[in-house]
């Protein structure tokens, strides 16, 4: 197959290049410039997509010898990445920009080209297994990205292929130093790669610009501090909330809501944070291609590095109504739910989570 190889300058998407080419494909390597702005992206080991990956995956396609390509998908990263978590936040909403860059940007920007220029398929170097089509956990729970492709569809997934599903880092890492990659102990990325200093709060103070609001304590009602922008905060959280005094039992609070409109964010007792119950009507994408016959027993992972828990879902009005057998603390609206089997092993489906009932709503 006339395969493209998605270099991100690491050593996962480098070994998944080298293995399509051992298995006879012929292999192309491309490497996304994601800014047209030096210094608007994170550097070094904590960056993604950077001018150093740009070299890095340039000395892996010589050694491979394949073509190697940078194609400019800084636009589309503004639009689709960037102004997505700008809005998500603005409207109170908790993003998750690495998904949604996979989503948009690693899969659909970039598979629509390679079709179109003739490829048959994209490979990358994510740790997830697929299996007649069907995402699957890796076999490194540690390094599983299935939580974040949840959200592709059966179209872009018959199109790619993901040789590290049944490898653990340790043995990427091993293969990488066996082929003489100098990328083979290079760190992982992490932390959002469009906020150059890492300071979430202050990128968002200055691209939404500094808004005023009370902060709220859900139990009395009573205004109990003021705040610089709702968008600074998410639900669960726990410090700088910018609380006058403490609460009368003395114990903390923590984030529970927050209401965009008038810019209110409510904290109380971590007693409020007990979750049973989420809908998930945004974004619904179902593996399979065809929806599933509910009601359905599963397993739902709520973050990218949370535990997936028992549930029962149900699909009401195109809604997904899913109910946990225990109470799951930190659930934001924003967030993505992704349902797994009930071995824990193949995806489901996925969606974005709209709402959310606490043990303490639900007891009223």
């Amino acid at each position: 197959m006339r395969v493209l190889a998605a270099m991100s300058g690491g050593v996962d998407s480098a070994v998944a290049a080298a293995l399509a080419v051992d298995a006879g494909h012929d292999v192309t390597g491309v490497h996304l410039a994601l800014s047209r702005q030096p210094g608007t992206l994170r550097t070094g080991s904590r960056g993604c997509c950077t001018v150093e990956d740009a070299f890095d995956a340039r000395r892996v396609s010589d050694l491979l010898g394949i073509p190697y390509y940078v194609w400019d998908f800084s636009a589309e990263f503004a639009r689709d990445v960037v102004d997505d978590f700008l809005a998500e936040y603005r409207a109170g909403r908790t993003p998750n920009p690495c998904l949604r860059c996979n989503e948009k940007i690693k899969f659909e920007a970039l598979l629509d080209r390679a079709i179109a220029l003739g490829f048959d398929a994209v490979v990358t170097g994510h740790h997830v297994g697929l299996v007649d089509g069907i995402l699957q956990r890796s076999v490194d729970p540690a390094k599983d990205q299935s939580y974040v492709l949840a959200v592709l569809t059966p179209q872009q997934l018959a199109h790619t292929m993901f040789p590290l599903g049944q490898m653990t880092k340790t043995q990427v890492r091993a293969e990488a130093a066996r082929r003489g990659f100098a990328v083979a102990a290079k760190p992982d990325s992490y932390d959002i790669c469009f906020i150059p200093d890492g300071d979430t709060r202050g990128y968002l103070t200055e691209k939404l610009g500094a808004t005023p609001g009370p902060v709220v304590d859900a139990d009395t009602g009573e205004r109990i501090g003021t705040h610089q922008g709702h968008f600074g905060f998410t639900i669960g959280q726990r410090k700088g909330l910018g609380i006058d005094h403490p609460a009368a039992d003395g114990r903390p609070r923590f984030v529970l809501g927050i209401e965009p409109v008038s810019g209110t964010v409510t904290v109380g007792g971590q007693q409020h944070l007990d979750i049973i119950r989420i809908e998930a009507g945004h974004r619904i994408i179902f593996s399979s291609g065809r929806s599933p016959e509910f009601p359905l027993r599963a397993r739902a992972q709520v973050r990218a590095h949370g535990a997936a828990v028992p549930v029962r879902v149900e699909l009401i009005d195109e809604v997904l109504h899913v109910t946990f057998d225990e109470p799951v603390q930190g659930i934001a609206p924003g967030q993505s739910v992704v349902l797994y089997d009930e071995s824990d092993t193949s995806v489901i489906g996925a969606a974005t989570i709209t709402a959310s009932v606490s043990a303490a709503e639900a007891s009223v």
